[in-house]
């Protein structure tokens, strides 16, 4: 099998973040609808995560969350969220890219996501490489394939409210 140059698997996962970051955003502007809730597992060591020392410290790999009843501050941008929620009667603000999510489940309808951590390198390949453009070229003019009739006459033009039928041949060479 050939070597997959353009990365599929990073890519399609990507796609499927973008499902989680649409749900939090709708979420952080008109709360969680009906039953819904959601179960997130983030690795904590995960470039740009910021929690407390005191949760990575009970949390050293990875750490699920619960957004369900008591959640404050959801903020979700292109690429993190950020939300406090209580730990042992402790607030505590946590930042989330969604690059650093392993899971995300809704048990309300039996929705489940899971990813794969992709690593600084793949990440900086596919998302965060710069992009560079080339310097807009002259487009050729297309050759002419029909010369345009010198006799042939414009059709004229219909009555106010009157469509008007335009027979090919008006435009053909005779």
């Amino acid at each position: 099998m050939a070597e997959d140059l353009i990365r599929y698997d990073i890519l399609a996962q990507d796609a499927l973040r973008g499902v989680v970051r649409k749900v939090l955003a709708e979420v952080s502007r008109t709360g969680l609808p009906g039953e819904h809730h959601f179960y997130i597992t983030f690795a904590t060591h995960a470039p740009g995560v910021r929690v407390s020392s005191r949760l990575l410290a009970r949390y050293p790999e990875e750490m699920t969350i619960v957004v369900q009843h008591q959640y404050w501050d959801l903020a979700v941008t292109e690429h993190a969220f950020e939300i406090r929620l209580s730990f042992q009667n402790q607030m505590e603000r946590l930042l989330v890219p969604f690059t650093a999510i392993k899971g995300f489940q809704d048990p309300s309808v039996e929705f489940r996501l899971q990813f794969e951590i992709v690593g600084k390198t793949e990440l900086a390949a596919v998302d965060h490489a710069p992009v560079e453009l080339e310097a807009p070229r002259p487009v050729p003019a297309l050759p002419r394939l029909v010369e345009k009739p010198a006799e042939a006459e414009a059709p004229s033009p219909p009555a106010d409210g009157e469509a008007q039928v335009v027979s090919l041949d008006a435009f053909r060479k005779k």
